[in-house]
């Protein structure tokens, strides 16, 4: 399971005003719903209780707080199922079990609930949703008494008081970013891009624990920090909508797929790039960065990019080197403006050349304003 997250900064593109004066003509599409989940908090703090480098940067003072009372041996089987899911393939813990749980996210005793009959509460969901995977399911249903136990001592520590107090203000936060949402049309050019159609609705869930991760859950929702403004929350409802951005078992991914084995460099990122930030495989790889090259081009239509060098030399130690290529191919297609579908413009990518090791590198290096023969990894500054 690779799903994935991202942070901030801003420059509009060359298009973006006269793009961004005409969506305000028009009338929105987009129709935001923000709200909070104690659940879907718990799940996050999995990560900060596993002593996971990533998450302590942020929750330290949170998990010096909180995890002495929990019982030893509930804190070492945390640990132990955050690497073991990594292992198996199921992905990060907290982000991979957040999809299997939507709808059962209420409060940690909802996940408790759902955590004692997967099969009852969870399973018919999760099939129909675009992440079904046998294998997760299979490796989910084996740990699911072990999370079951953690969700309950963390449950009689106390952690619902212990969340409400470090999210005071959390009512405040919601309804400043529903106003301020309401001037985002995230829907319009997303279906322009793609060639899809999109339901209007956007769920925002602010969690208290989530951080570095935005996390696309099923359907149409997404998790991110509470404390992340505007601009962070619209470039993620951008990117998060987007997964996957082609159908993963098409034609044209597969083509694409195949193409992107070949390639040296791509392989080489895959195989030997740091697994904390998932895209383990190539599959996760090119639905990532095919989304992020789309949600480039409309948080540069929405006035809230950023700068694309900088993202992507700062993100995840640089290895998005395959969205800074197809992002260069979108602006010279002139993409933002003429739009269409991008399993179409994928599949013709693949049929003429483009994704060529040359061809992409030479794109790549543009864009990220690095030599093409020293893509990835980053040279130190």
């Amino acid at each position: 399971m690779d799903r994935r997250f991202f942070l901030a900064a801003t420059l509009a593109g060359l298009a973006a005003p006269a793009l961004a004066r005409a969506q305000q003509r028009k009338p929105s599409r987009t129709r935001w719903k923000v709200r909070a989940s104690e659940g879907f908090d718990a799940l996050a703090f999995l990560g900060p209780l596993a002593g996971r480098a990533l998450y302590l940067t942020y929750y330290q003072a949170d998990v010096d707080a909180f995890a002495p009372r929990l019982p030893e041996a509930v804190r070492s089987d945390i640990a132990a199922l955050w690497q073991e899911a990594e292992k198996a393939g199921f992905g990060l813990l907290g982000p991979a079990a957040s999809v299997l749980f939507f709808g059962h996210d209420g409060s940690i005793a909802a996940l408790i609930a759902a955590a004692a009959s997967p099969e009852t509460a969870l399973l018919p969901a999760y099939r129909q949703s675009s992440y079904w995977s046998e294998s997760d399911w299979r490796w989910f249903t084996g740990a699911a008494p072990r999370l079951k136990a953690a969700f309950e001592a963390m449950q009689a520590a106390g952690f619902a008081a212990f969340r409400a107090e470090r999210a005071a203000g959390l009512d405040a936060r919601i309804a400043e970013l529903t106003r301020d949402l309401a001037a985002y049309d995230v829907i319009s050019l997303q279906e322009k891009l793609t060639g899809r159609t999109f339901d209007p609705g956007i769920e925002v869930v602010l969690l208290q624990f989530c951080k570095p991760h935005g996390i696309k859950v099923q359907g149409q929702t997404f998790l991110q920090a509470a404390d992340w403004n505007t601009a962070i929350t619209v470039r993620n409802a951008a990117h998060e909508m987007l997964h996957p951005p082609v159908p993963m078992d098409g034609a044209a991914a597969k083509a694409a797929l195949a193409l992107l084995a070949k390639d040296d460099l791509i392989a080489r990122i895959v195989r030997e790039h740091d697994p904390q930030w998932g895209y383990t495989t190539l599959e996760g790889l090119l639905n990532e960065d095919l989304t992020q090259a789309l949600d480039q081009l409309i948080g540069e239509a929405l006035g809230v990019g950023r700068n694309p060098a900088d993202r992507w030399r700062r993100s995840d130690d640089g290895i998005h080197v395959l969205a800074g290529a197809f992002y260069g191919m979108f602006r010279d297609d002139k993409w933002i403006e003429t739009g269409g579908s991008i399993e179409a413009w994928l599949a013709r990518a693949a049929e003429t050349g483009r994704l060529a090791p040359a061809r992409l590198h030479a794109v790549a290096a543009r864009v990220l304003e690095r030599p093409a023969t020293s893509l990835w990894p980053l040279i130190p500054r």
